[in-house]
């Protein structure tokens, strides 16, 4: 037993799982490759200010949860508890908004960071894929995420999330409605936690999960009853085009999401299965967050997709994804001639895209051929001195149990055509 163990609430990767997680994260990202969306990977860590700024100082991400250090030089730094402020500030660094084609469309994929009470489906190391379309104001965009997110879940055979809608309103008509939301809450018998929260930010108040809350909420003022007309317009498109398109939703007027940057349309997928961690992802549009980390003006709109909820979710619903195996043939060397030989033969089928692994170490053919099963490989190739003075492997389908000699100078032929 090694003295060492992963922190409290991490998780190590490793297989057979761990092919689930890939299997995962291609999946969610395939629709956004498939729409225009590029490749960005930014650092684990960034200037504490940036989260501080833009994910907001009210809330429990920033107060709570953030793991932060201070450098030799005397620098504030934090893990990165959300990629959407790391995308956009790498974007603006790289002037990538100046390049005359937007929206800028960009996906990533990383690990992320909050020191949260660790349960199942909350970790303070998670994985997550998201997407942001930067720089354009446009219901389609909003509607096309939503879309993508629907699409890359579906793929993976996820049929009991829901996806949940609201919008928060603009820097219009969402200030009117908080004035109202404030006197109501003013009137609560709340803890002074929330009773701070109600000054800096009183709609984080209508996303707080206990019931003694929850209960006194009702009768809330509702934001939709406060939407400027724009912004009932943009909402009403949104939902429209997600019909269009096929894709059922559901309306919640208190969906608020944990994050302050976001404005207009917010959005939440969520799966029962799941229990109290029900949320697998979810995003909004976030029209004032450039300004608010240094930027110009830029309307955008993005999510991120939790993939270890994700991989939960999957289980939840009993589905088995269709993973290729880690390996297709295994080759058993008997003697040290036909160990240099095969080891060629393994390294053609491996450039030919044939996935084969080798028995290492020198062992007998039985402790060989237990390998090779474990290995999952559909098929053995065996040689020893009187194959190879013969000119020949031995090919055996570990499935079948049947085995026949074909030509040494052929096998990676006869195997690559089978794997076409």
């Amino acid at each position: 037993m090694t003295t060492f163990q992963a922190p409290k609430g991490t998780y190590d990767l490793l297989p057979p799982d761990s092919a689930k997680f890939l299997a995962v994260r291609e999946a969610i990202a395939a629709p956004l490759r498939n729409s225009g969306y590029g490749y960005v990977e930014t650092p684990g860590f960034e200037d504490v200010e940036l989260f501080a700024r833009g994910v907001g100082e009210s809330t429990d991400i920033v107060t709570k949860e953030m793991y932060t250090l201070t450098t030799k030089g005397g620098s504030k730094l934090a893990l990165r508890p959300e990629g959407t402020a790391s995308v956009l500030r790498a974007a603006l660094e790289a002037n990538l908004h100046k390049q005359g084609n937007l929206p800028v469309k960009l996906w990533y994929s990383g690990s992320y960071y909050r020191y949260e009470r660790p349960q199942k489906g909350r970790y303070r190391h998670f994985s997550q894929v998201g997407a942001e379309a930067i720089g354009a104001e446009d219901p389609a965009l909003d509607a096309e995420l939503i879309i993508l997110a629907d699409q890359a879940y579906r793929s993976l055979g996820l049929s009991d999330f829901r996806i949940l809608l609201n919008s928060l309103g603009d820097r219009e008509c969402r200030p009117v409605y908080r004035e109202a939301l404030q006197g109501f809450l003013r009137d609560l018998d709340l803890d002074d936690d929330t009773r701070r929260r109600i000054e800096i930010n009183p709609l984080r108040v209508l996303d707080d999960k206990r019931a003694e809350v929850q209960k006194q909420l009702v009768g809330a003022p509702m934001l939709r009853d406060y939407l400027c007309d724009a912004c009932k317009a943009y909402h009403e498109e949104v939902r429209a085009l997600l019909t269009a398109a096929g894709v059922v939703f559901e309306d919640d007027e208190k969906l608020v999401r944990g994050l302050d940057y976001y404005t207009r349309t917010t959005f939440e997928f969520v799966h029962d299965g799941l229990g109290s961690q029900s949320a697998v992802g979810g995003g909004g549009r976030y029209d004032g967050l450039s300004e608010m980390i240094g930027g110009p003006a830029l309307p955008s709109v993005g999510w991120a997709l939790g993939v270890d909820r994700t991989v939960l979710a999957l289980e939840a619903e009993g589905i088995a994804l269709d993973l290729p195996a880690t390996t297709t043939v295994y080759a058993v060397p008997l003697g040290e001639e036909a160990r240099r030989v095969l080891f060629g033969v393994v390294t053609e089928l491996r450039r030919a895209g044939v996935a084969t692994d080798f028995a290492y170490g020198g062992k007998g053919l039985k402790g060989a051929m237990k390998n090779a099963n474990r290995s999952g490989a559909r098929y053995a190739i065996v040689a020893g001195e009187r194959d190879l003075a013969d000119g020949v492997v031995q090919l055996k389908d570990m499935v079948s149990g049947e085995q026949e000699a074909v030509a040494l100078d052929e096998i990676v032929t006869v195997l690559r055509a089978r794997y076409a």
